[in-house]
């Protein structure tokens, strides 16, 4: 005998399936009277009129896609993707504090991180500035830690109130605009640092005459804090390990990685680091003193012919990686990928939006939030996340 969620999980699989092959969700004719009514597919991001959020919706949830059996392990047949909040510019770093049963994450653009309470769904503005934070997570101490563009440095806050600077150079060269973090078992901080807060819009540029403002026709003193603006990037775009002794050692450099580095998480053993670069995933061993070696391509990020390339991951439990898609104009292949621990497509979820990062949490850690463009998504799963934040 199975299960009701079971058969649901089931007859998911083979809509999601059908849905994916069709994306012909229109609403179909008035049946003429005596006649058996035509079936119609449940509304998802790719139907005309598209999938209201607002509104319940069918389960299984059609926007949840099984590519292989392996995924209906994972998902769960009776359960929404919700959008729990929206009314951002460009939202990331979507993080999980199980002391307080809270998500974070930053809008970088509005300098500003946000919060959604467990309790009652109540969304405030948590932090404001934020030195336009990007990437967010809580060590195994509960601390959030924050990867700021502007102030170009990873900060720590201490269970007192106070900000502990974990870094802001290297060999006394500034930091250019620290993007993803993941922290280790042993206290270590792994993190990402490409040139990406450089920006005006997502940052500060370079002072006149900086690989970001050569000619100097940028400003970065405007709208800034009296003594900003005279920071230039100095370092490649490569990745760091702080010791728990605050020793920073370059671990990966640019030149050995061939681009910019941007998500990063470990395996759940901690015995393989994957990092985001060019919108796909590289994975590499993690030996002993913390070497890491047998740089490999995870997979190339495409579905259906499309570049579902994505910024930011995280794996769960299992060892599968639940990778955010940025498909841009192509309707329905924004949202989540996620993949097996071999580089193999398993399963995918929709969303009307581009997704930038997603993070496990809630109460059973069962739950992945979704930061995608202007909004916040949320989806229970059939797995946990494998890291505390």
């Amino acid at each position: 005998m199975i299960s009701r969620r079971e058969v649901i999980t089931r007859i998911g699989a083979a809509a999601g399936v059908a849905v994916l092959s069709q994306r012909n969700g229109l609403a179909q004719a008035p049946a003429s009277p005596g006649s058996t009514p035509a079936r119609r597919e449940p509304p998802s991001v790719i139907s005309n009129p598209p999938r209201d959020f607002a509104e319940p919706v069918t389960y299984p949830d059609p926007d949840i896609i099984t590519l292989d059996p392996a995924f209906n392990t994972l998902r769960v047949g009776n359960t929404p993707i919700q959008r729990l909040w929206t009314g951002g510019m460009w939202c990331e770093g979507p993080a999980w504090n199980g002391q307080g049963q809270y998500l974070i994450w930053s809008d970088i653009p509005n300098n500003r991180q946000l919060r959604w309470m467990q309790d009652d769904g109540r969304v405030t503005v948590f932090r404001q500035p934020s030195g336009n934070s990007n990437g967010n997570t809580f060590d195994h101490q509960g601390r959030q830690l924050s990867c700021e563009h502007s102030g170009r440095r990873v900060v720590r806050y201490e269970h007192d109130g106070s900000i502990t600077v974990i870094a802001d150079a290297y060999q006394g060269k500034r930091l250019n605009s620290p993007n993803d973090i993941a922290c280790h078992t042993d206290g270590s901080y792994w993190f990402t640092d490409p040139p990406y807060g450089g920006q005006i819009y997502e940052g500060m540029p370079d002072a006149a005459g900086g690989p970001g403002n050569q000619q100097g026709r940028l400003n970065p003193k405007v709208g800034q804090p009296a003594g900003s603006g005279v920071l230039k990037r100095e370092l490649s775009n490569n990745i760091y390990r702080v010791d728990p002794s605050g020793r920073v050692d370059l671990v990966i450099n640019e030149e050995q990685f061939g681009g910019a580095p941007n998500g990063i998480t470990f395996s759940p053993d901690y015995k393989r680091l994957y990092v985001v670069s060019r919108g796909m995933v590289f994975t590499f061993d993690v030996g002993a003193g913390h070497q890491v070696s047998h740089q490999k391509q995870f997979a190339d990020f495409m579905v259906d012919g499309v570049r579902c390339g994505t910024d930011g991951i995280r794996t769960d439990v299992f060892g599968n990686v639940w990778a955010s898609s940025n498909a841009g104009l192509n309707v329905g292949y924004s949202g989540v990928t996620v993949w097996n621990p071999d580089g193999k497509l398993i399963g995918r979820i929709r969303l009307p939006e581009v997704c930038a990062n997603v993070a496990f949490g809630g109460p059973k850690r069962n739950r992945l939030f979704m930061a995608a463009g202007q909004s916040l998504y949320a989806v229970y799963t059939n797995t946990q996340g494998s890291s505390p934040g």
